[in-house]
């Protein structure tokens, strides 16, 4: 076919037969091509000459490696001009007289229209923020008001043992329900006092388990969760009543509906970004979310309201719950417990505020949630389940 080219380097004139294969980025067809090392004015150049006698033309400073996926024994090298082309050379002395005369071929290829690229990236981070901080909560209230009662106590009753086995030491063992009779049946009566004053979507369902943790949450489809660390925390069984009122307030207005399906919504769209397409990472974030509880500003003073009102219409009296998180705020700090749970919207100050102001719209006597003894069984729920 041709015969042997001469590649110069330096002063030194080498006969070489130089041959490669060559991929011009346009198409898949394999060219083998002819190489020779040609004196320019702006300095040596690489000539690729095809079969049909087309040539292609690369200056050797443009020239840059392109790692090899096939075998370390191949040279592949494109040019800065034609980032797309690809040069496969195999015989060891033409890499070697590559190598000696390109000043930049270690360098990576330069990638073109970065400033396209940044653009596209920005514009792709605001698509995803809209979607989960914009359409996904809009979706997700919509969503909420057409939720079935019965889908939506499954998603809770699922979502309860979830978290029971999340806040365990031993996944074989979940947190235990507390279940002394005696203290089950105060925690109906008092259950059954704040029912008795409000108009619920669906029965309640107040548990409560055997941890140390400061807390309350409400879940989807009417459960309410308490912890056997909030009941011990509480001085008075009105202070406890004042968080179940909170809690109910939550249920009333479908707030655990509308923060699952949030989270459930933005996990997905993350998962599909991030590959968690198995979903054991939204899964445990949508069991913290829950156990949170950190509903937005509006949620949390709707609940407020709704718990004053609640409690000064069964006689128990705000300033309870004012107490409690005074006390514990005190004791804990802003962001621990009860207190990180309830602190998020509006600001603690404002709510402990709000709480004694709905005092002065109380009428009548006071009736405390619980009695003396029925509050001791109360405390006792956790010790004896065989009561």
């Amino acid at each position: 076919m041709m015969g042997p080219t001469v590649i110069r380097v330096g002063e030194t004139v080498a006969p070489h037969q130089a041959f490669a294969d060559y991929l011009d980025g346009r198409s898949a067809v394999i060219h083998r091509v002819a190489l020779t090392i040609a004196e320019a004015s702006s300095g040596p150049i690489l000539v690729v000459t095809l079969a049909d006698d087309q040539v292609v033309r690369w200056p050797l400073r443009d020239l840059r490696t392109i790692p090899d996926q096939a075998g370390k024994n191949q040279l592949v090298i494109t040019s800065k001009d034609a980032p797309l082309g690809r040069l496969i050379v195999e015989d060891a002395e033409t890499q070697r007289l590559l190598k000696a005369r390109s000043p930049n071929l270690r360098q990576r290829p330069p990638v073109r229209g970065r400033g396209r690229i940044f653009a596209w990236s920005i514009a792709a981070l605001a698509s995803v923020g809209l979607i989960v901080f914009v359409l996904v909560p809009a979706m997700a209230d919509q969503l909420a008001e057409y939720l079935p009662p019965d889908g939506e106590k499954a998603l809770g009753d699922t979502t309860f043992e979830q978290i029971r086995n999340a806040l365990s030491e031993n996944e074989f063992n979940p947190v235990k329900i507390c279940e002394d009779r005696a203290g089950m049946a105060a925690l109906e009566q008092m259950q059954s006092r704040l029912e008795d004053e409000t108009d619920l979507p669906y029965p309640l369902s107040v548990l409560v388990l055997d941890h140390e943790m400061v807390n309350a949450f409400a879940l989807p489809g009417g459960r309410i969760v308490l912890f056997r660390g909030l009941i011990k925390a509480a001085e008075t069984p009105d202070e406890v009543a004042a968080v179940l009122a909170h809690e109910i307030g939550h249920v009333v207005n479908r707030d655990p509906a509308r923060g699952a399906l949030r989270s459930a919504g933005s996990i997905g769209v993350l998962g599909l970004i991030f590959g968690d397409f198995a979903g054991g990472a939204a899964v445990l974030f949508m069991v913290e979310r829950l156990i949170d509880a950190t509903y937005s500003q509006s949620a949390e003073a709707a609940a407020d309201s709704f718990a004053h009102d609640l409690l000064i219409s069964g006689g128990i009296p705000p300033a309870a719950l004012a107490d409690f998180f005074e006390r514990l705020r005190a004791r804990y700090g802003d962001q621990d417990g009860i207190v990180a749970h309830f602190m998020a919207h509006p600001g603690l100050g404002d709510r402990i505020a709000k709480a004694r102001a709905a005092n002065s719209r109380m009428v009548g006597a006071i009736r405390p949630s619980l009695g003396e003894l029925d509050w001791q069984d109360l405390r006792g729920i956790c010790a004896n389940d065989e009561g």
